[in-house]
């Protein structure tokens, strides 16, 4: 199961500066302005060797004055039922409010760790004031500066107490999951596979509820489908469905070996599939990039070819995905999806001989070696792969923290030119000898 932090509070509180505290990356704009964090709502925290992603809820509001309360009270709903731990960040420099009071009511009642947070503390006047935040009665409460950074080590110990590196469910298969935004046809694709409606499929985003693991065997083809068209059956689900599809898709990112990332023909690969695609890519997930509803594209005005380009421009770097065109709804090449899914299986366990690695790459290196860094020439002697679930290298060297990224990138496209790891994010590491 993947655990999530979900940070919660008021608007302007300051949710984005912690939560890009907690990433390690300026990634959401911050800015004054009430509801302007549009930019990055999740990403990946390790923090005393365990894994989590953070969630900030302030992404998913929108501005205007009367949905913000109910919307941040149903954020809070979804939120405690889905999130491991929750971030609770209140602000000294206003002292406790209503909206403060409310949350805390909810928080208290529900049977989640919550850590109170209090933000904006950086003087002794405001750690006195501070103390008032103790009458919301919760027992673990944090005094912290998140444009500072004081604090937040304790904040995070804290956190990391309640993440259990759980046991993945146990299977030789591989694990698929299909993730992509509301009505991009994930449930429709599910059913395809296993021909049945074991989910209701309608038109009203939001239907379907819900993660469950299916074993799909056809055609002399096996693996899990972890399906994640899990959203409640709720009419008014309309304003956070966002928020909690993403919450869905993380968990089942975790629990899978190859995602299948869905995607609209008509709008195209968006920001939010982007965020995805990168939250893949961090935890080392195989890939394939599915367009639907392909027959509802106008074919004289876009080409595949050129729909594949302007995906592959997006995505870059990383682009040596596979993307296959699809109409679920037509039936049409979704088992060509399987098919892609399976042979990206396949290259993410790939192991390269030693022998043979250096065979191959060793003259690619002396064709261009790495460039020196202030006179000193790095030279790289020896390469291997680590036994790790996914792809990953160590190349040998005596400069190892001179390596440039440009060249990472080379040695990466070598690779990649001599062995199949399409779909498959790789990782390399430069070490002394």
């Amino acid at each position: 199961m993947g655990n999530i932090v979900a940070i919660v509070g008021r608007p302007n509180v300051g949710k984005s500066t912690i939560f890009n505290r907690l990433i390690g990356e300026r990634q959401a704009i911050v800015d004054d302005v009430s509801g302007v964090t549009r930019d990055r709502q999740y990403g990946s925290c390790e923090w005393n060797g365990k894994h989590f992603t953070v969630i900030d809820t302030g992404g998913f509001v929108s501005s205007s004055d009367d949905i913000f309360e109910s919307a941040i009270r149903s954020q809070v709903k979804i939120a405690i039922t889905e999130a491991t731990v929750i971030i609770f960040l209140v602000d000294v420099t206003t002292g406790i409010t209503d909206l403060d009071e409310d949350v805390a009511k909810m928080l208290r009642r529900s049977d989640r760790p919550v850590l109170l947070v209090v933000n904006k503390v950086d003087n002794s006047e405001r750690y006195l004031e501070a103390n008032e935040f103790y009458s919301l009665g919760f027992d673990e409460t944090f005094f912290i500066s998140s444009l500072t950074g004081s604090g937040t080590g304790d904040m995070l110990d804290a956190v990391t107490e309640y993440i259990t590196e759980e046991p993945e469910v146990v299977s030789d298969l591989p694990k698929f999951a299909i993730v992509g935004q509301p009505n991009v046809g994930k449930s429709s694709l599910v059913n395809a596979l296993l021909g049945e409606e074991r989910n209701i499929v309608t038109d009203i985003a939001g239907t379907t509820r819900d993660t469950v693991h299916s074993k799909y065997s056809k055609f002399d083809k096996e693996f899990l489908l972890i399906d994640t068209a899990g959203i409640r059956k709720k009419a008014k689900v309309h304003e956070d469905l966002e928020f909690y599809s993403v919450m869905r898709a993380i968990r089942a990112i975790e629990e899978a070996d190859i995602c299948i990332l869905m995607i609209d023909a008509q709008t195209g690969i968006e920001q939010q599939d982007l965020s995805i695609l990168r939250l893949m890519q961090k935890r080392h997930k195989g890939i394939v990039i599915l367009v639907n509803k392909w027959d509802l594209v106008e074919k004289e005005t876009n080409t595949a070819r050129d729909f594949e380009n302007a995906i592959k421009a997006k995505i870059a770097p990383f682009n040596d995905i596979p993307i296959v065109f699809t109409s679920v709804l037509e039936k049409q090449r979704i088992f060509k999806a399987v098919e892609v899914g399976l042979e990206v299986y396949e290259n993410r366990s790939r192991k390269i001989k030693t022998s043979l690695l250096n065979d191959t790459m060793q003259p690619e290196i002396d064709r261009y070696p790495p460039p020196s860094h202030r006179g000193r020439f790095v030279s790289i002697k020896y390469m291997t792969q680590l036994p790790t679930p996914y792809p990953a290298f160590v190349f040998y060297c005596n400069h190892p923290k001179h390596v440039k990224d440009s060249y990472k990138n080379y040695l990466e496209n070598r690779l990649r030119d001599h062995f199949n790891f399409s779909g498959v994010p790789i990782t390399i590491f430069f070490r002394e000898k």
